[in-house]
């Protein structure tokens, strides 16, 4: 998740937004570290639900921490929300 979030931050120099996400993430108690079974997940769940690879991720890696809900930007009419191992919640209209 930092992955995807920090660098292009940084980059743009959005001193804001690079804020927001380090409180955020130093605040996090649990990490998805399983690696090997997430990639694992998120490829069969990529097959099962039409994902692209990051969202399959995202959606194995709240899975694998036993997640009750994964909030994203991806619109409510995007494959994410197909799920049906876990509640997906759009803050996108």
């Amino acid at each position: 998740m930092k992955l995807e979030v920090l660098p292009k931050a940084r980059y743009h120099k959005q001193l804001a937004e690079v804020d927001f996400y380090e409180t955020f993430f130093a605040g996090c108690s649990i990490w998805a570290n399983e690696l090997e079974k997430i990639v694992e997940s998120a490829q069969q769940l990529a097959s099962d639900f039409g994902l692209g690879a990051m969202d399959a991720l995202h959606v194995a890696a709240a899975i694998s921490v036993g997640a009750d809900e994964l909030i994203t930007t991806e619109k409510p009419s995007k494959p994410m929300h197909r799920i049906t191992e876990i509640r997906v919640i759009s803050i996108s209209q």
